[in-house]
């Protein structure tokens, strides 16, 4: 299954992508963004790909073969992107994009543990080979108030305490392993609090779990402090007048951008748009993904 790209048309619009533009996309995923800036930037335009999942590399090459090597592939972290686009000679980039989201793919098929649908190990990882701790070592390993504050910062969660202290008991009988024991955890605690019996007590529309697994994920990753360092990397390296897009899914990725656009806006940077384009009603109708996406775009001045 290939990942359905978010704001598709929004964002060729809005990179004012030209004939010959050098491009790089800092999240190639399955490549649906890159495909067609590819087709847009015609056959002297170059793309810079760039993801730290191995996988997801190897998926990117797959769906942009045809265009040979008008494509430079880089397995990194975009924390890294300095370092990346130095190696591969590609500064003074005409466009940047930076899809935040996390697809499909790597939620359903790469067994690592980012869904609570699946029963899989713990590990929320987008690199398996990093050594860094995963979600399983985070969940046994950390001391309650240090759990429940990734839960509230991370997930915004209202049962963070209840949740966190359920975690604690529940590992001293036997270790959280898999994603299904996780997502049990919480929704026994969602279940008591709410008085309900059902399998599943939803909330809002939300599984109950959504916001301890978006929590994790955050925390394993970094994905927070990663932004924070790659917005003004991003900027430093686009030549005048290129632009950079962001495509963020929740809050506290759009807040990070928002509010660092506005710091340096007339100073390093102009908006493209003064608030964030949102999918259409028709385009959430067919991808129920794109409902959270937001899109800024600024151009350097």
């Amino acid at each position: 299954m290939r990942h359905i790209p978010v704001l598709l048309n929004e964002v060729l619009e809005s990179l004012n992508l030209k004939n010959g533009s050098k491009v790089i996309d800092c999240t190639v995923g399955d490549a649906g963004h890159s495909e067609v800036i590819l087709e847009k930037i015609g056959p002297k335009g170059k793309l810079l790909a760039i993801d730290t999942d191995s996988e997801s590399l190897l998926r990117a090459k797959r769906n942009l073969y045809r265009f040979g090597e008008r494509v430079i592939f880089s397995r990194g972290n975009f924390r890294n992107l300095e370092k990346i686009v130095l190696e591969n000679k590609f500064d003074k980039a005409d466009a940047i994009l930076m899809d935040l989201g996390w697809s499909t793919p790597q939620f359903e098929e790469r067994g690592r543990g980012f869904s609570f649908k699946t029963d899989e190990p713990l590990d929320m990882r987008f690199d398996p080979s990093a050594d860094t701790p995963t979600a399983g070592q985070l969940v046994n390993r950390l001391p309650e108030d240090e759990l429940n504050g990734i839960f509230k910062r991370f997930g915004e969660e209202e049962l963070s305490e209840q949740i966190a202290g359920a975690i604690v008991e529940a590992r001293k009988i036997k270790l959280i392993a898999r994603s299904s024991e996780l997502s049990e955890i919480v929704l026994q605690v969602y279940r008591q609090k709410l008085k309900s019996t059902k399998e599943i007590p939803w909330v809002g529309g939300l599984h109950p779990a959504t916001k301890i697994f978006q929590a994790l994920r955050i925390a394993v990753n970094e994905e927070l402090e990663v932004l924070k360092e790659v917005l003004p990397i991003a900027v430093k390296l686009l030549a005048p007048s290129g632009r950079l897009a962001v495509i963020s899914f929740h809050s506290l990725e759009d807040r990070i951008v928002k509010q660092y656009f506005q710091k340096i806006e007339n100073k390093e940077i102009y908006l493209i748009n003064k608030k964030p384009i949102i999918a259409t009603e028709a385009e959430v109708a067919e991808n129920a993904s794109a409902r959270s996406a937001k899109l800024r775009v600024v151009e350097k001045i």
